[in-house]
């Protein structure tokens, strides 16, 4: 009869481990958890639910600390989870049923949980909450990816890479079968408070440079660090840097492509951009975001009609709000102003929530020249979006239309809201100031034209 082991690794985990455990309760036959140095009670929360408890000193290398921990299993399978996850107990049954295949592992997909439907991870676009688990279901959107997390127990699968392991090259690499699995696990923390994710991020960044350094011709490694350069600390030049070696060491690297492309847009390298994007689909990356890139890159560039074709193509594939609002906002750059007003409007009704839709109609009313019609707009992003940021930038359109004491009562609404917030000190300073002098176009810091930008990433100023 075929038993199953949890094998995993924790590190200071006390809040998050009682869940991940809780969730396996009844169906791991073992459980091998690993700690790498917790100062607070990770240890005792696994003992409770009768894990054996091993030291691994960390070596700032997950493969090495996971094949210690594999090293100590007896069970024939092994399901890996991280702290912050955990399995749906009602799909036990679906789990069980695997250890019966003739194959070595499952790819199985992981549910990323965000907290926002417009976040992705890697390529891959969030998806509304079907809330299937109690656990997830205040979160409105999840992202999903693969990886081998079930597998036999043989001498010869073990995890590799420093950063971002899996046991899947070497189940490959033998030769050997992989299967998708039936169930899913459902992770937790790309929703964990701000300092821990950026602390994180930190981390896996550190982690990523010594895995280049020890594999500098490995195009994954490049990529992998490209993408925490991007996301998360918007490093776009190092991240495009790291983009372009991945794809000098692998010219068939898709998606190393995709990125160089909106890392580019992103530095306004829009011919670049539009080099990069079609690479990527040459090596037949096809999908709604290459598609989608290249729009932008044709926006970029003013090429309105091409950046309609693109993103006609993106929309065919995807029915992204986003998608709709860029249509709409190069169909009226091109000459089509009703078509283009009238999907700004859809878009928007849509999702009122993308700041990117909200962005796009005011610049478009910016660019007609229908300064009301854009201060208007620019209020209701700032009251679905707030930021100071947004504020200002409403403010600065009632400005422009010499409406002081409204620009004031905006600055005044967002100092309320933001107190501490230095751009808002100087613009309320600045329109008292106008108020009582003369009605002339705002000149200080605190209130200059704020430039609209896209989700893409590119800008259009209120006026050209």
């Amino acid at each position: 009869m075929s038993r199953l082991a949890l094998s995993m690794i924790v590190r200071d985990a006390q809040d998050d481990l009682a869940p991940c455990l809780e969730s396996v309760r009844g169906l791991a036959d073992e459980i091998v958890v690993a700690d790498t140095g917790s100062v607070d009670r990770t240890c005792e929360v696994a003992r409770r639910f009768g894990a054996r408890v091993i030291s691994v000193p960390w070596e700032d290398d997950f493969a090495k600390a996971r094949n210690a921990c594999l090293a100590e299993v007896t069970a024939n399978w092994v399901l890996v989870l991280d702290a912050d996850e955990q399995l749906d107990c009602h799909e036990h049954d679906m789990v069980r049923a695997h250890l019966s295949a003739d194959c070595c592992g499952y790819l199985v997909t992981i549910r990323n949980y965000v907290e926002n439907i417009h976040q992705r991870l890697w390529d891959r676009p969030a998806q509304a909450n079907d809330g299937t688990l109690a656990r997830a279901r205040n979160f409105p959107a999840f992202v999903e990816h693969e990886n081998v997390r079930l597998f036999r127990r043989m001498p010869e699968i073990k995890f590799v890479g420093r950063v971002h392991e899996s046991v899947g090259p070497t189940i490959v690499g033998k030769g050997r079968h992989l299967e998708k699995s039936a169930f899913r696990v459902h992770h937790f923390g790309l929703v964990a408070g701000a300092e821990r994710r950026a602390q994180k991020n930190r981390f896996y960044r550190e982690l990523g440079r010594k895995k280049i350094a020890e594999r500098p011709n490995d195009a994954q490694a490049h990529f992998e660090l490209g993408l925490v350069e991007f996301d998360n600390f918007h490093e776009d030049e190092i991240a495009l840097q790291c983009f372009r070696r991945a794809c000098e060491l692998n010219p068939g690297f898709g998606v190393a492509w995709l990125f160089a492309a909106i890392a580019s847009i992103r530095l306004e390298k829009f011919a670049a951009a539009l080099d990069y994007a079609k690479r990527a689909q040459a090596r037949g990356y096809e999908s709604a975001l290459v598609f989608e890139t290249m729009g932008d890159a044709h926006y970029g560039l003013k090429d309105f009609r091409r950046a309609a074709r693109s993103y006609r193509q993106a929309l065919r594939a995807s029915g992204s709000p986003s998608l709709i609002s860029k249509l709409g906002l190069v169909e009226l750059r091109a000459g089509d102003v009703a078509k283009g007003l009238q999907r700004l409007r859809e878009a928007l009704k849509r999702d009122i929530s993308d700041e990117g839709n909200h962005d796009r109609l005011i610049v478009a009313h910016a660019y007609l020249g229908n300064l009301g019609e854009a201060a208007t707009a620019a209020e209701m992003k700032m009251a679905v979006s707030p930021s100071p940021k947004a504020f200002l930038r409403a403010a600065s359109i009632r400005a422009q239309q010499k409406h002081w004491f409204r620009a004031r009562q905006i600055v005044e609404a967002g100092l309320q809201r933001y107190p501490a917030e230095n751009s808002l000190l100087e613009a309320v300073a600045e329109l008292r100031r106008r108020e009582l002098i003369e009605p002339l176009a705002l000149t200080g810091d605190g209130m200059s034209v704020i430039a609209a930008k896209d989700s893409a990433g590119q800008a259009d100023r209120t006026a050209e």
